[in-house]
């Protein structure tokens, strides 16, 4: 279990804390301290480092009241072999039974979360964009902050991950949030579709791109720990700072492309 830093976490460990206390509010860890980085990959392709945190805890994982995932469940080390783990998961987990081997030789388990999904399937992470032309034909992008976590001072179509929501809905509420423009489902289009992969051990990711034929309200910065200034800007002059499937789809889109791959 974890997440992503907050405005309002003073550190990493208030962070762990907050997610654990949103995806399992009953686990309550008195002892946690950090034990390794690990290092994920952006869409970018940039090396995110994770901040990973042991804790003592034997409860039972049905009483935690899980709000995040399908299952928790304990686990003994040489269980692993019979899970399907997220990436170097299992390598971690036996690399901290080995430096932290249990007194008197009693076994060790570890609580794992499942997330829900047929025998063999891949989950994707699912991102809808908003792809806006002005009467000049240019197209609003987004500065990202120099702090964010992807793709730092890079620019950017007004994007969102899809929450349990309806792709175009979730195009609906990421433009309101994050710029005060209101779009309506019936005044958009799909124009394109990325898929793309950062690497062996990455998460699969599908970005899709809707174009609003009309729209309500000027572009304001409404998250600005997210996006620090939106411009437009001429196909024909992108930015060199542009996170790189951006541009890929703004030129597909541009020859009437629906689909392009990347990283495959």
């Amino acid at each position: 279990m974890g997440g992503g830093r907050e405005m309002g976490d003073r550190c990493l460990e208030a962070t762990i804390r907050r997610e654990l206390g949103e995806e399992a509010p009953g686990l309550k860890v008195a002892d946690l301290a950090p034990y390794a980085v690990e290092e994920a990959t952006s869409l970018d392709g940039l090396a995110v480092p994770i901040q990973v945190y042991t804790g003592l805890w034997s409860g039972d994982p049905d009483a935690v009241g899980l709000q995040e995932g399908v299952l928790l469940r304990w686990f003994a080390p040489g269980m692993l072999d019979r899970l399907r783990l997220s990436p170097d998961l299992g390598d971690l987990i036996r690399r901290h039974v080995a430096e932290h081997p249990p007194a008197g030789g009693s076994p060790t388990s570890v609580s794992l979360l499942r997330d829900e999904a047929p025998e063999g399937t891949e989950l994707h992470i699912v991102g809808v964009h908003l792809y806006l032309e002005d009467e000049q034909g240019r197209i609003l992008l987004g500065r990202r902050h120099p702090n964010s976590k992807y793709a730092p001072n890079q620019w950017h179509f007004l994007a969102g991950h899809c929450e349990r929501e309806e792709a175009v809905s979730c195009l609906a509420r990421e433009a309101e949030e994050e710029a005060g423009l209101i779009v309506k489902s019936g005044d958009v289009e799909l124009v394109h579709l990325v898929h793309m992969v950062d690497s062996p051990s990455a998460r699969p990711r599908i970005g899709v791109f809707f174009r609003a034929r009309t729209w309500s309200g000027t572009p304001q910065v409404l998250e600005p720990d997210r996006c620090v200034e939106w411009r437009w800007w001429s196909p024909d002059d992108l930015p060199a700072e542009i996170v790189p499937y951006t541009r890929a789809a703004i030129d597909g889109i541009g020859h009437g492309r629906l689909y392009t791959a990347t990283g495959w």
